[in-house]
């Protein structure tokens, strides 16, 4: 780590032509991947990336600076780059001043995966394969990947602050493929958390997790195309969450808000979703994925209610954005890495479990679609438009869960989806992914309850 007396060299040059405010951040991490593919491990790869990135504020205009030379010397001549960017804002005098803050640590660690051997980290792959190519002799291949991250960073800025933080994350990665001779179907799961390789004593099952993705692949291989129109959707928990990250989530971050990028700019205290949806961004969840115990600025994380009772209470603010915007940092600095600058970005975001019933959402619906799984997609968060693929669809018929359909999208704009959401279930899941914004790609968690749209344009054939 950097000490203390050479953090205050650091911000003092960074300063030195002037600006409001200087940060580092370093970075010392482990990173650990290995693969298993067509039932033999083809790799298993350590890195272990280490670096610190120097941002100074000029006014409102941020500067950043990265290297990977974390000598004195080295963190002395980034910071000079820095300082030589800095064009509006008066040299300030004085000296800096550091002290260390601690902060408690709400997601202990059992054990590294580095710690564990090799043969019993092959052993939690070859135990997806397995499962997965048990289910059905049309499964052809299956891919299966365990990735470990253990992230020490250290933040230290030019108010005094001092702090850092351990992050260790585990996942586990599953693809199945399904062939009938002439078309391929694709199924995944890739459950993770922050944790250590306790991970799979005490929330994967690894045979769980190929069995999933491979029912996924079968199902879809003889399943016909899915019609397109306008229709009911019901969407699943777990990873269904996806389109309220990606239709509405997004529009929330200050990152959109503070350039007036957002539908949702200038709305705070007015309703913008249906009085049953209530959502939230929450980093302090004890060993979550998107969890952290401070965010890449060293603001700790917090619980932020974004939407109650359909009614807009908060954005998702970091420092930056935050002075533009005339709010308080919300814990939502984050970053990839110290090779990118922070800025707000979504941790563990989910709507929150509702009253009502999920066989009755279905029974109630008449002819739409139930939406099992998400998969990929994109969004505007300027205007909200959006579209999804649906990984695993089937057709509702008269209220009743029929067929299984393929090639379906959901298509609309985040504030018309979050004004027609007419039933929230009772049980909220999530799914884990890496989230891609201006700061790098970023661990998130998406989550709700089984939802219902009560009109919702579906792509297909």
């Amino acid at each position: 780590m950097i000490t203390q007396a050479t953090c205050s060299l650091v911000l003092a040059r960074a300063l030195s032509r002037g600006g409001t405010f200087a940060e580092i951040f370093y970075e010392d991490s482990r990173h650990f991947s290995m693969t298993l593919r067509s039932g033999r491990i083809e790799n298993a790869a350590t890195s272990r990336p280490r670096g610190a990135g120097i941002r100074v504020y000029d006014k409102l205009r941020s500067i950043y600076v990265y290297t990977c030379d974390v000598s004195q010397a080295g963190l002395l001549r980034a910071a000079e780059r820095a300082a030589a960017a800095v064009t509006d804002s008066p040299a300030a005098a004085g000296d800096i001043v550091l002290t260390l803050q601690e902060h408690p640590n709400i997601h202990p660690v059992e054990r590294l995966t580095l710690d564990v051997p090799a043969g019993r980290r092959a052993q939690v792959l070859r135990a997806a394969d397995s499962a997965a190519r048990a289910v059905d002799s049309r499964i052809t291949q299956v891919t299966a990947g365990l990735l470990s991250r253990e992230q020490h960073v250290l933040i230290a800025n030019s108010e005094g602050l001092y702090t850092g933080d351990t992050r260790v994350y585990t996942r586990l990665l599953c693809s199945a493929v399904a062939s009938d001779g002439t078309e391929n179907q694709t199924g995944t799961d890739n459950p993770g958390a922050l944790m250590g390789f306790e991970l799979f004593e005490t929330r994967v099952d690894p045979e769980a997790v190929g069995r999933k993705a491979a029912q996924t692949a079968v199902t879809m291989l003889t399943a016909p195309y899915c019609r397109a129109g306008e229709m009911p959707v019901v969407i699943a928990g777990g990873f269904g969450g996806v389109i309220f990250h990606e239709a509405c989530g997004h529009s929330l971050e200050a990152t959109s808000v503070a350039p007036g990028m957002s539908e949702f700019c200038g709305k705070l205290g007015q309703a913008i979703a249906a009085p049953c949806v209530t959502a939230i961004d929450d980093g302090t969840m004890p060993g979550e994925w998107g969890s952290e115990n401070i965010d890449d600025e060293g603001t700790p994380t917090t619980r932020l209610v974004l939407i109650e009772n359909g009614v807009l209470k908060n954005y998702m603010v970091d420092r930056l954005n935050g002075l533009k915007m005339g709010m308080a940092p919300t814990g939502n600095a984050r970053r990839e890495s110290y090779a990118y600058a922070p800025t707000s970005r979504m941790r563990n975001t989910f709507i929150a479990p509702g009253n009502d019933d999920e066989q009755e959402m279905i029974r109630t619906m008449g002819d739409g679609l139930y939406a099992a799984q998400m998969g990929g997609g994109s969004v505007n968060p300027a205007t909200g438009e959006f579209n999804f693929a649906v990984q695993e669809g089937y057709l509702v018929q008269d209220g009743k869960i029929t067929t299984p359909v393929r090639g379906a999208s959901l298509i609309g704009k985040g504030a018309q989806i979050l004004m027609r959401i007419d039933r929230v279930g009772k049980t909220m899941t999530m799914g884990q992914g890496m989230c891609g914004s201006l700061s790098g790609s970023v661990p998130t968690n998406v989550g709700q309850p089984t939802i219902r749209v009560s009109l919702l344009t579906v792509g297909g054939k």
